[in-house]
């Protein structure tokens, strides 16, 4: 503990522990001093340093559980190499995308759902469709060690999808692609638009985010060689899960 410190407020004392969290002198999973040590070290009630926990949390800098102490969060990110994930000879030789994420562990598909919907405005112009135009839509959210880290949300052209693998919860080897392959429409060009936000409340309960954790929003519409859009994918994901990493070439 820092020594003592009279009359500072709860921001002031908030930016101490971020500069010793950006230090390492408190490193990820290490005990954040509590209510109790910050009103000793600044001379401060119960609120200002209730106040000054409060703001590194919002922050995404602590978790807490309740009758657990606060610690310093830990960042393990999975590192989602589009490049490589999204070639050919990935999904082409039967090979799943999240084994190119997760090379130790194995990630566990749940909460599958296929259905048959009428488009919206905004999927029918991602696949150059007329609104309403039917497509299925493939919804999953994937775990790992337990933790819901991404929820994907898929939507292909009915015409393309209808009596096919795609329509069904087990897509066989490769997923969607190498199906959409199998028909005759296998992607060449993906385009990612990627933003962060913070989660709504179903996003917060689906993903089991702790506070002041932002969502990573990615979509990704797939297209053949042709330039037709065969599959528009919003994924959202646990912002303290990913780091992503695209290569470009110059």
């Amino acid at each position: 503990m820092v020594g003592k410190q009279r009359g500072v407020g709860y921001e002031a004392i908030a930016d101490i522990l971020r500069s010793r969290i950006a230090s390492g002198e408190l490193p990820a999973g290490e005990k954040v001093p509590s209510e109790n040590d910050l009103m000793e070290a600044y001379g401060v009630g119960r609120e200002t340093a209730y106040k000054a926990l409060r703001l590194l949390r919002d922050d995404g800098l602590t978790v807490s559980r309740q009758g657990a102490p606060t610690r310093v969060r830990k960042f393990e990110p999975i590192r989602r190499y589009a490049n490589e994930r999204l070639s050919a000879e990935v999904w082409g030789n039967g090979t799943s995308m999240w084994d190119i994420d997760v090379r130790d562990e194995k990630a566990k598909v749940t909460d599958v759902e296929v259905t048959r919907l009428e488009s919206s405005s905004k999927v029918a112009a991602a696949l150059n469709l007329t609104r309403g135009e039917p497509v299925v839509r493939r919804s999953r959210r994937y775990l790992l060690d337990g933790k819901p880290i991404l929820r994907a949300i898929s939507y292909l052209p009915a015409k393309i999808a209808d009596g096919t693998p795609i329509a069904q919860p087990n897509t066989g080897p490769g997923g969607i692609y190498a199906r959409l392959a199998d028909l005759g429409h296998a992607p060449a060009m993906f385009r990612e638009e990627v933003r962060v936000r913070m989660p709504t409340k179903e996003e917060k309960a689906q993903l089991k985010l702790d506070r002041g954790t932002p969502v990573i929003i990615v979509v990704r519409t797939a297209s053949t060689a042709e330039g037709q859009a065969v599959e528009v994918n919003e994924m959202t994901m646990d912002s303290a899960s990913y780091i992503l990493d695209y290569a470009i070439n110059a």
